[in-house]
């Protein structure tokens, strides 16, 4: 038996879920760089189970406390009762073993959104289901009964996020040192709302039209700016990377962002936006020079970012709209 078969036997046996001589196998699962995924059969369903790593697969040295599952299950928690028609099955965690077991999601309807953007798959109006739900996420987390304790983890933050992106960057770029800097501080101080921190096209399935944001490692009460400047980096890293798709990304970006505003009731939505346009320049040269540079791009977009956003970081756009068409033009 393998370590991870080990590990998924005594998590099934902790959880009550079934027995050893149950499982009929154990599939690691693939894509992530933080943590031992694995797919569980047993004799009458089948699981998915998740284990927290210590140490990052990247190439730089990165580590994370492993404590980081339990700030995951219980952001799950909370999409679950934000959004009922996007809920995940929960069936528990172990803190000893840092993991916990959910429904294994799969079926006809089942796609993963990375593999859709990069094949070029036709738009379902993904990018507006996932402004909602992750507004709906945010919006629940302001409420007056919303329970914030397992969410004070700003400095797990700090060290799965702001510092492999934002402070390891400043560091490449003197320059620039002072603003990344200044942003990442900003990010730290930040507990206005439960931000997921990975919100990812890696990590977000769809099934039957509905968002599902799975991989919340990073869950702390935050800046809410972070979660959709994340995801908008994402797409428009994408539409550098696919000419014939370009327009259509970076449509989904406006896309996103207009189903997200309207759950905005913690502060005026434009502040909020200008802080999502400060942020999105900055996370672009980060998957480039960061501690986590995303794989697809090639050496001559890579250094499109390296040019094209330093002026975009010292002197930020404030409308999402002016920030995509300048990035569009560029592109061009």
């Amino acid at each position: 038996m393998t370590d991870l078969e080990a590990r998924c036997a005594t998590l099934i046996e902790k959880l009550r879920l079934g027995r050893t001589q149950d499982i009929t196998r154990v599939t690691a699962l693939t894509g992530g760089v933080a943590s031992d995924i694995a797919r569980v059969d047993l004799k009458d369903r089948t699981l998915c189970v998740k284990f927290a790593l210590p140490k990052l697969r990247v190439q730089a040295d990165w580590y994370a406390p492993v404590h980081r599952s339990a700030a995951e299950y219980a952001w799950l928690q909370v999409a679950a009762s934000a959004s009922r028609d996007h809920a995940v099955q929960l069936f528990g965690r172990s803190d000893a073993l840092h993991g916990f077991a959910m429904e294994f999601i799969a079926g006809p309807d089942v796609y993963l959104w990375k593999d859709a953007l990069l094949s070029q798959a036709s738009d379902q109006g993904e990018a507006a289901a996932l402004g909602d739900t992750l507004g709906r996420v945010h919006a629940a987390s302001v409420q007056e009964d919303f329970d914030i304790g397992p969410f004070q983890n700003q400095n797990d933050f700090r060290a799965i996020r702001i510092e492999p992106y934002l402070s390891y960057t400043a560091q490449i770029h003197s320059a620039l040192t002072d603003r990344l800097d200044g942003l990442a501080s900003d990010l730290y101080q930040a507990s206005r709302v439960l931000v997921h921190g990975d919100v990812s096209p890696k990590n977000i399935l769809f099934r039957g039209g509905s968002a599902l944001i799975l991989d919340a490692e990073c869950a702390t009460m935050g800046d809410p700016a972070f979660d959709p400047a994340f995801c908008l980096n994402h797409l428009t890293l994408k539409a550098l990377h696919l000419p014939t798709s370009r327009s259509r990304l970076l449509a989904n970006t406006l896309d996103l962002w207009r189903h997200y505003r309207p759950h905005v009731c913690w502060e005026d939505p434009s502040e909020l936006e200008a802080r999502v346009c400060a942020l999105l320049p900055a996370l672009m040269l980060a998957r480039v020079d960061g501690k986590s540079p995303v794989e697809y791009l090639s050496t001559a977009n890579q250094n499109w970012i390296r040019q094209m956003t330093p002026a975009l970081i010292l002197n930020p756009k404030t409308k999402l709209q002016e920030l995509v068409e300048t990035l569009g033009k560029a592109m061009a």
